[in-house]
């Protein structure tokens, strides 16, 4: 059985930036990291507010289903 390959810490840091500058732009994006360091972050109502309304077994599913469509954080061990 292979083992899992999981993004090293620089490497999700790089794709976390890179996603956020693709949906908010540039300037948002450095708005958005500078929120998160400046204000304390309640992270139970974030979830709450993201999964409000999905099963565990949905959000389950839709993760098993993105691990399997994501070979490149797969099989690096």
């Amino acid at each position: 059985m292979e083992k899992a390959k999981i993004m090293d810490d620089t490497k999700i840091r790089l794709s976390g930036i890179e996603a956020l500058n693709k949906a908010l732009g540039p300037a948002a994006a450095l708005r958005f990291l500078t929120l998160l360091h400046r204000e304390p972050t309640d992270y139970v109502e974030i979830s709450r507010q993201l999964y409000e309304g999905q099963t565990i077994e949905g959000i389950f599913e839709r993760a098993k289903k993105h691990w399997k469509e994501q070979p490149n954080i797969r099989n690096s061990r």
